[in-house]
């Protein structure tokens, strides 16, 4: 990974569905090179009732996207 992008960058989106689009970085998994951006890419989960989540329901959680697919702003 030779880009020095970290939680809190802004960034912007050279290519995908978001192409264009700026947004700040809200987590970074260095595991499978991606960054979940803040307002971007965000799917609805169904949770099933468990012991934990007697309700279940339907969760928002952030899909990363690769991080050479982002370029970092400037300020």
């Amino acid at each position: 990974m030779s880009k020095c992008l970290k939680t809190g960058d802004t960034v912007k989106i050279i290519a995908g569905d978001h192409k264009g689009e700026v947004a700040k970085i809200v987590k970074v998994d260095k595991k499978t090179g991606k960054a979940m951006l803040e307002g971007i890419n965000i799917v609805e989960r169904h949770m099933r009732a468990t012991q934990y989540n007697p309700q279940g329901g339907k969760k928002e959680v952030h899909v990363g996207i690769d991080l050479s697919n982002l370029k970092k702003e400037d300020k």
